[in-house]
């Protein structure tokens, strides 16, 4: 009866962690949908230039990113230490290496324009997409200060204002893309700049807003007092957790990338139906993002207090609640493949059926693909959790580029497998990351029980 109270505790406080976090995430993804949708209507060759130039700013942004990531754990378990001051020195030297970064990568955004030349992109596509790199650039660092803000106030269970913050900004960014894009309200039609300036606007409101709520809301913890003097011990820890969490995301976010290439290798309708059935299973899965980083709160506090059997229980009880979420989702995806992916297509397009039946295709094996990826993402979060973050990261490497690249290449052009093969590949390289991680946790679980259990007095 005891471990059935502790198990419901459990799954109560990452409902509690995780609701607000999946929200807030679908949250984040409509604003770009909202983007999308407009420069639609301005004009195609809009929307494919910010298309591009917002996938760059995604890379560039998802590698400073490690470090907001890495204060979540790193305040969970001061805060579960009763130690508020290490909380907020960890995430003042996160944002100061938010900014470092942002300092860092800025030319590569005034310089787009000649880079996306480089890369073989058209003079056209590379002129608008550098109007809109050059302006966007300069969201990194509000965009950076969000996240590692929220990941303070999430650590310390306080997100449901960052939820409120994020829907607002939502629906601050409609109208302020209709005006700028088309020129309303006597402003000048700003097209794909005006997109750029919006995002601008909404990330700082965003940063600035769930600052002002960390100051008001925990004024015993100062975060902002002598912002100014570096701390170079907490520097080192965000480091050290930061810097493998942003090669871990852009070495997966790059292996989507690469197969999206490949994709395109095989031609226009594998191309369109690959995009649609990635775009229904990213809905799914920001749901285990949002599971995975409550697990990290809830797994970093247990590491911060040195409770093992507690850290083992989030463990377990974020993993059933993912596995639920999966079942949930391959159930949905082998019953009514076609009608999700005709969600996404006009019929009146001229190869409305074949794309269908690719997509559909696709979406049976994205049931596959969709268990593997929620189990590794969720190993990722409790690891971070457990601040691990450099073995996961060469596991995570080797088991997208050496794994999953070459294998979906050989299934899809060697075998002539096509778009199946490829997304087997794919399958095949994160169930590899799933398992290495899986078997990392028990390791690093394992050496923690028994340095407790060391501890303890005889």
């Amino acid at each position: 009866m005891f471990d059935t109270y502790r198990y419901s505790e459990s799954f109560r406080s990452l409902y509690r962690l995780g609701a607000p976090l999946v929200v807030g995430e679908f949250a984040h993804m409509a604003i770009g949908v909202t983007d999308s949708i407009m420069l639609g209507w301005y004009s195609i060759e809009a929307l494919a230039a910010t298309v591009l130039g917002h996938t760059i700013f995604f890379v560039i942004f998802i590698v400073g990113a490690g470090f907001a990531t890495a204060v979540m754990p790193l305040v969970a378990s001061a805060i579960a230490q009763s130690h508020s001051l290490k909380a907020r020195r960890v995430t003042r030297m996160g944002l100061w290496l938010s900014a470092a970064y942002t300092i860092a990568v800025l030319p590569a955004f005034w310089w787009s324009e000649a880079l996306l030349l480089a890369i073989g992109q058209s003079p056209e596509l590379s002129i608008l997409a550098s109007q809109y790199l050059m302006i966007v650039g300069f969201a990194v660092f509000p965009a950076l200060a969000l996240n590692v803000v929220k990941s303070y106030l999430s650590a310390q269970e306080l997100m449901q204002f960052v939820l409120a913050i994020t829907i607002v900004g939502f629906f601050i960014n409609i109208p302020l893309n209709y005006v700028l894009i088309f020129g309303k309200l006597g402003l000048p039609e700003l097209g794909v700049p005006g997109s750029a300036i919006a995002s601008f606007f909404v990330n700082s409101f965003m940063a600035l807003s769930v600052c002002i709520y960390a100051v008001k809301k925990l004024p015993e913890q100062a975060l902002f007092a002598r912002i100014w003097r570096p701390d170079w011990s907490a520097m080192r820890r965000v480091l050290r957790l930061g810097v493998p969490i942003g090669i871990t995301s852009l070495a997966e976010a790059g292996l989507f990338s690469a197969s999206t290439i490949m994709m395109g290798w095989l031609g226009t309708i594998p191309l369109a139906a690959h995009g649609i059935a990635l775009s229904i299973t990213s809905l799914t899965f920001v749901i285990h993002v949002g599971l995975s980083g409550a697990a990290t709160i809830q797994t970093g506090q247990a590491f911060g207090a040195s409770n093992s059997l507690s850290l083992k229980r989030s463990a377990l009880s974020a993993s059933l609640a993912s596995l639920i979420i999966v079942i949930l989702t391959v159930i949905l995806f082998l019953s009514m493949p076609k009608i999700l992916v005709s969600l996404f297509v006009d019929p009146a397009l001229p190869h409305f059926q074949d794309i269908l039946t690719y997509g559909a295709l696709l979406l049976l094996m994205a049931a596959l693909f969709s268990t593997v990826d929620a189990a590794q993402v969720m190993a990722l979060g409790i690891l971070r959790g457990m601040q691990d973050t450099s073995i996961p990261m060469a596991m995570a490497i080797f088991s997208y580029w050496c794994v999953g690249i070459p294998t979906a290449y050989w299934f899809c052009f060697v075998l002539n497998w096509g778009g199946v093969g490829l997304w087997a590949g794919l399958a095949l390289g994160l169930a590899c990351a799933a398992g290495g991680l899986i078997v990392r946790f028990f390791w690093v679980y394992n050496k923690l029980r028994q340095a407790v259990s060391m501890a303890e007095p005889v």
